[in-house]
C-alpha cells in the first residue's frame, strides 16, 4: 500500500476572521492564507484621511520608480538582493528600496 500525505490547503490565518463575508486568499512567503473581510469601509461615510491619501501618493510614487529603473540599477539591485534574506522576491526587494527613498 502507498503512503499518502494529505494536502493543507490553509497553514496559517492572519487579521480578522469572521463568517458573514467572501473568502480572500493571500500568499505570504511560502504561507497560503484565507481571511474574510468585516464590515467594508463605506468611503462615502468615512472617506480616506490625509495620511492615507499621502500614504497611497507615496506608494504610487514607489511604483512608477521600479518601473522605471534601468537595466543597470536592476542589475545592482539583483547583487544586494542575493545577500539578504527578508524578502522573497526581487520586485518586492526593489519596491521596498525606492519606497525608502521616497521616506527620506
Amino acid at each position: 500500500m502507498a503512503k499518502y500525505k494529505p494536502i493543507d490547503m490553509v497553514k496559517e490565518y492572519h487579521g480578522k476572521i469572521c463568517q458573514h463575508s467572501d473568502t480572500y486568499f493571500q500568499k505570504r512567503g511560502k504561507t497560503l492564507c484565507t481571511g474574510r473581510i468585516c464590515n467594508p469601509r463605506d468611503f462615502e461615510k468615512n472617506p480616506p484621511k490625509e495620511a492615507e491619501l499621502e500614504t497611497r501618493t507615496k506608494f504610487q510614487q514607489a511604483l512608477a520608480a521600479v518601473k522605471a529603473l534601468t537595466t543597470e540599477e536592476k542589475a545592482a539591485y539583483a547583487q544586494s538582493f542575493a545577500n539578504q534574506k527578508k524578502y522573497t522576491s526581487l520586485r518586492g526587494y526593489m519596491f521596498a528600496k525606492e519606497y525608502e527613498k521616497l521616506g527620506a
